[in-house]
């Protein structure tokens, strides 16, 4: 593959999955629900989608500990992470034997071969932990969030010695960095006979850029030292207005622009993280919720890439006696950018106290995600 090859499928890539990352929050719960949570989010994960909702509980809390939240997607089309780590076991045998068994080295180049054109392969891994102090004055958590996307294109040698072809076979590595930190501040009031509670998320961010050029059979999915870093100050605003078992509300996330500027192969990319305003809208009962997210407004990313995307998400929970939890939901980007995705999940939380969510997503193409979290209220 050329260097434009790799350009032009880094590109790709940078469109196919970093579009969703400046709102990827690692919640088992929420994750399970088709990622929606603006108007139903728990009151201990209300910072990661609306600030509001943390002025939204039972009278029996009165603390919450999120610790931890994890999550990982990947999309991987052509399987090339499971043929690189076959061909790394298989050039260290062919290197133990003193490289003069033929067997071994054909099926190397067998490996490079299947390799050779594949599509980029894109993993982001996040991690969240919130402590959450709910109340009828003000509600205060003390959070933070963050994620580390990588995206690597691999670039074949074209040799007719083996050796050669796989110490000069390459993968280029492009990552992008996100972290926040932040106290979340929410009140309900009471509005001509109406409920509503209010939310503010004041935050300290941390935007990282990374890329790596390393051989195929030294490649793996670590990010080190970033080449370039922006931190700066924001903050989100939440709103929800709650009628029985209705609730419709809105979130504005990251109200500051930030953009940071990063170098791959040469060529430079914009990565803007600019303000998104979605509308929720749930009616959640004891034993029952559903909800519906819609993004108001479209996420640029990355500017000189056609990566704009704008969801629409359903989501639905089935609580069994505040015991064990059946969710499932459906998201779809209305830009057309981002695949459809399938989510479901499950929840546990004995006595209230422990809850357990683990939830899993589906796309085409090989595009999968997972996350847990463990949070305990009292």
């Amino acid at each position: 593959m050329s260097k434009n090859g790799i350009s032009i499928g880094l590109a790709l890539a940078f469109t196919s999955l970093t579009s969703s990352a400046a709102s990827y929050a690692p919640d088992g719960r929420s994750n399970a629900m088709g990622n929606i949570g603006v108007a139903t989010a728990d009151y201990l994960v209300a910072p990661l989608y609306n600030p509001a909702l943390l002025a939204v509980f039972h009278e029996s809390d009165d603390v919450g500990i999120l610790l931890p939240a994890i999550g990982v997607n990947a999309k991987d089309a052509d399987s090339s992470l499971e043929t690189i780590n076959d061909l790394q076991d298989t050039i260290e045998n062919y290197e133990n034997s003193g490289s003069n068994s033929a067997d071994l080295e054909r099926d190397i180049n067998n490996y490079l071969d299947d390799l050779d054109g594949n599509a980029p392969v894109n993993v982001t891994a996040g991690v969240a932990f919130a402590i959450a102090i709910p109340s009828n004055n003000v509600s205060v958590s003390i959070y933070g969030r963050g994620y580390v996307e990588a995206i690597s294109s691999i670039d074949v040698y074209t040799s007719s010695d083996t050796t050669e072809r796989y110490e000069k076979s390459t993968v280029e590595v492009t990552g992008f960095g996100y972290s926040e930190f932040g106290i979340a501040l929410a009140k309900q009031y009471t509005i001509y006979g109406e409920s509503f509670s209010f939310g503010v998320t004041p935050k300290y961010q941390i935007l990282q850029t990374y890329s790596d050029l390393t051989s195929v059979n030294d490649f793996d999915l670590e990010l080190e030292d970033a080449d370039s870093e922006v931190t700066a100050f924001n903050f989100d605003l939440g709103a929800v207005w709650m009628k029985n078992d209705l609730r419709v509300a809105l979130a504005v996330k990251d109200v500051l622009a930030q953009e940071i500027k990063t170098t791959t192969l040469g060529q430079i990319y914009t990565y803007e993280m600019n303000p998104q305003a979605t509308l929720g809208l749930a009616y959640a009962v004891e034993y029952f919720t559903f909800g519906v997210d819609v993004d108001l407004t479209e996420q640029t990313r990355y500017v000189e890439l056609e990566d704009n995307t704008q969801f629409a998400r359903v989501g639905v929970e089935f609580n069994a006696w505040h015991w064990a939890q059946l969710r499932a939901g459906f998201e779809h980007d209305m830009q057309g950018t981002m695949e459809d995705s399938l989510t479901a999940g499950i929840g546990i939380s004995p006595f209230g106290t422990l809850n357990l969510d683990v939830a899993g997503s589906y796309g085409s193409d090989n595009q999968v995600g997972a996350s847990a979290s463990l949070s305990f209220t009292f």
